[in-house]
């Protein structure tokens, strides 16, 4: 009797988790915390009054962007940020005197850029994996800023209301959690802007204003959206 051949199996490929790029549309909401050193008046250098109360406000936005499928992914955002409250108090014995605050309104527009990293234990990343990831990033860009300040009742010159265009950046960490096109997370936005003036306010003049080095400090939800 002769043992019938062993029949022959097809080699069956390994599975290819990473589905490779994708091209994504996100939308995010935040709650804020406006702080910055001082309020400058270049028409007498030393008129320089600190900041004794930060302002609050939220911002929302949108952007577009492409992820690699190796962790790295990149987007442009245009958020609208809105801050009250950001407070100087003036009390040297001038006509002057009271307390001064800013209301902002910016539009921000950024490059930015990020790397996905995997929780499940060897921080590996897989675009194909799904589920909980950590991401840091970065982003640079411009800031159209309106600047509208509510000066204290009577006083001889009230802060004339304007605005100016400023180099901007921003630095993100947070989790969040892949559900294959739909991918959500929270995290840390600590957005930078230059400086916030009430150009085209003359800046010899006394009613002119520059604040330098705000940082808007972040909660930040956002939903991407991926499709190819």
């Amino acid at each position: 009797m002769v043992a019938a051949d062993m029949p022959e199996y097809p080699e069956i490929p390994e599975v290819d988790y990473d589905i490779g790029g994708s091209f994504y549309l996100r939308g995010s909401a935040a709650l804020n915390l406006h702080w910055a050193p001082e309020v400058k008046h270049p028409w007498d250098a030393d008129d320089i009054d600190p900041i004794v109360e930060y302002g609050y406000g939220y911002s929302w936005g949108a952007g577009f962007g492409y992820e690699t499928g190796t962790g790295l992914r990149f987007d442009g955002t245009i958020d609208s940020v809105e801050t009250k409250g950001l407070k100087i108090t003036k009390d040297d014995g001038g006509l002057d005197d009271g307390d001064y605050t800013l209301m902002l309104r910016s539009t921000v527009a950024l490059a930015n850029i990020y790397y996905d990293f995997g929780l499940g234990g060897d921080f590996s990343y897989s675009s194909g994996a799904g589920g909980a990831f950590g991401y840091v990033g970065a982003g640079a860009g411009l800031a159209w800023n309106h600047a509208e300040t509510n000066s204290p009742w009577g006083v001889p010159v009230p802060v004339p209301t304007g605005g100016n265009v400023s180099a901007a950046a921003a630095v993100m960490v947070g989790v969040g959690y892949d559900m294959g096109s739909w991918v959500a997370d929270v995290g840390y936005r600590g957005l930078y802007i230059n400086q916030i003036n009430n150009a085209p306010t003359d800046p010899t003049q006394e009613g002119y204003f520059e604040i330098d080095n705000n940082w808007i400090h972040e909660l930040r939800g956002t939903v991407r959206y991926r499709f190819n």
